[in-house]
């Protein structure tokens, strides 16, 4: 790719760095990431100042407006290393003056000093894997710190006047939507302007794929997820992720809505664009392809009817669409202005709504 050169054609592109080192493995993560107790963080970081520098080549000295660090634990890279990430990325990129820096975080990995250390770098919003309120359930998810761990890096980080989101899980074997109201109860006593909550996924590669789970039914996570919308302060702004007006993750809403994102370190993923042309990128140098118009359209109304604002009908998208079909099912899709929105019933049903809008 390093022979593209398109510094009359300088998009805007987000970035997203994949740090892929965890002290253990979740019983339901199927991420790359791998457990590492000395994780060699030279290495990693000299990795991807090297994509850096490659990109810089390549798009020339585009304009970022978000920076998300995903993992893996991303809390548990060094403050001198990440430092080091951060400078390169201000040398070789014009990071805007207000861009949004993400940091995904695992309680017990991160205290006030070194939260204080990336915050000095860059840091400017903090997203914290709290997954449960429940001691138990953090057990038998494999989590390695308990409730008063997460609460009390919760209360640092909002002290500390950044952003802060939470991560939570619901749908575990047991779960009802009376539990979820619970949580959600519980949740809301937090004063959180963002949180994401996920249903619970089994992948058969996970410790929890091969077990023999007795799982909440469709219709039993259809309630759960319904009991969130209405028990939760918060508003949905995603299928999974809800925060107070003005405190959406702007990342996320960027890449969701068919903005152009580049993928740093093995396991990132990314969406180039350049000459005009879409191309599906992974990091470490893995996959540089360019797309079809139609494949990256695809991709738009998929992510774009995850969210509450929809999918904007652009002409690549309209000719994706199925219009016979977003006529017929009023109670499923609607149009607003110049975008495209699932209803609340479309969420619930969104895969095979999505199956069946798209040509």
């Amino acid at each position: 790719m390093s022979g593209y050169n398109t510094r009359t054609m300088m998009n805007a592109h987000n970035i997203y760095i994949h740090v892929p080192f965890c002290l253990s493995k979740c019983n339901y993560c199927a991420f790359f990431s791998q457990a590492c107790a000395a994780p060699d963080w030279e290495t990693y970081t000299r990795g991807i100042l090297a994509e850096i520098d490659v990109w810089s080549t390549t798009l020339g000295k585009i304009s970022v407006p978000t920076i998300f660090f995903g993992g893996g634990t991303p809390s548990l890279m060094p403050t001198k290393y990440f430092a080091q990430i951060i400078e390169r990325l201000h040398e070789q990129f014009d990071v805007l003056p207000n861009a949004e820096i993400t940091l995904e975080s695992n309680p017990g990995t991160l205290d006030g000093a070194r939260l204080t250390e990336f915050i000095t770098n860059g840091v400017n919003r903090l997203s914290i894997g709290v997954q449960s309120l429940n001691d138990d359930e953090l057990s038998f998810m494999g989590r390695r710190h308990d409730v008063r761990t997460a609460l009390k890096l919760l209360e640092t980080a909002q002290n500390a006047g950044i952003q802060v989101s939470a991560d939570f899980i619901y749908g575990l074997p047991g779960h009802t939507s009376k539990t979820v109201e619970q949580l959600c109860r519980d949740i809301n006593k937090l004063n959180l302007t963002h949180c994401s909550m996920y249903e619970l996924t089994i992948e058969p590669t996970t410790p929890f794929g091969k077990m023999n789970l007795n799982m909440p039914t469709n219709d039993e996570m259809a309630e759960m997820y319904t009991t969130i919308s209405n028990t939760l302060d918060l508003p949905r702004y995603e299928v999974s992720n809800y925060a107070a007006p003005g405190f959406e993750c702007t990342h996320n809403q960027n890449v969701w809505d068919g903005d152009p994102y580049i993928g740093l370190g093995r396991g990132a993923a990314g969406r180039v664009f350049m000459n005009d042309t879409w191309y599906e990128q992974l990091g470490n140098n893995e996959k540089f392809e360019p797309m079809s118009t139609k494949s990256r359209a695809v991709e738009r109304v998929i992510t774009g009817l995850r969210t509450a604002r929809g999918v904007l009908l652009a002409k690549d998208i309209l000719n994706v669409l199925n219009k016979e079909y977003i006529n017929e099912h009023p109670e499923l899709v609607i149009t607003c202005g110049d975008r495209l929105v699932a209803t609340d019933r479309g969420i619930l049903v969104l895969d095979d709504l999505l199956v069946n809008i798209i040509n």
